[in-house]
């Protein structure tokens, strides 16, 4: 007689409810990392290790807050203990990268797109950092050159205004007389990827 089989036991991940062996391919892994790693180890051994490191690292972080370091070791004070140390306040905010955060330059960006081998759009960056009401620049542009123009969203997600027709030329002299608070050696345009100053 043919031997019966037992049905095989799922674990089904708690956030995800897929099967836990599928969880990297289901909509959002990152929240089924602690789940894995608490319930299924075994599956995932590399997340495991990944935890631990975690795990290593916020203990030394926190042990590094307290101020335990090789100097108090001796008997003498340590610099956090004698408040030579820098606190976190002080510190200067850093991007992610270490990368410090610019304050933005007053410039105004001239830049023009080719679109469909023939039509350009012109687009003007950095009004708004002189004080300048986009909407309001896009209606004087439209109507001082008889074309299109409107603010949009870029693709840094900062508004700039985008006016049909090749006008990159033109637009700086309207620029400085419109707006005599944006000074011409401020204005910039992007020829070939790279910035020149106009004038």
């Amino acid at each position: 007689m043919a031997e019966k089989l037992e049905p095989e036991k799922v674990l089904y991940c708690g956030v995800c409810s897929l099967p836990a062996e599928y969880c990297e391919f289901g909509p959002d892994f990152e929240r089924c990392k602690p789940w894995l790693v608490e319930n299924s180890p075994d599956l995932y051994p590399d997340l495991l290790k990944e935890a631990n490191e975690k795990a290593a690292d916020n203990v030394s972080d926190k042990l590094q807050s307290v101020g335990i370091s090789s100097g108090g070791a001796d008997g003498a004070p340590s610099s956090s203990q004698t408040g030579g140390g820098t606190s976190k306040k002080e510190e200067v905010k850093r991007l992610p990268g270490g990368k410090l955060k610019k304050k933005d330059r007053q410039e105004v960006i001239i830049e023009k797109v080719v679109r469909n081998k023939r039509k350009c759009i012109t687009i003007v960056k950095g009004l708004e950092l002189f004080g300048i009401k986009l909407s309001d620049a896009s209606k004087k542009l439209g109507k001082k050159f008889a074309t299109g123009a409107s603010v949009v969203k870029g693709p840094t997600e900062k508004e700039q205004i985008d006016v049909q027709g090749d006008i990159i030329y033109d637009i700086v002299e309207f620029i400085t007389d419109t707006w005599p608070d944006v000074p011409e050696r401020s204005i910039f345009f992007i020829e070939d990827g790279k910035k020149v100053q106009a004038g």
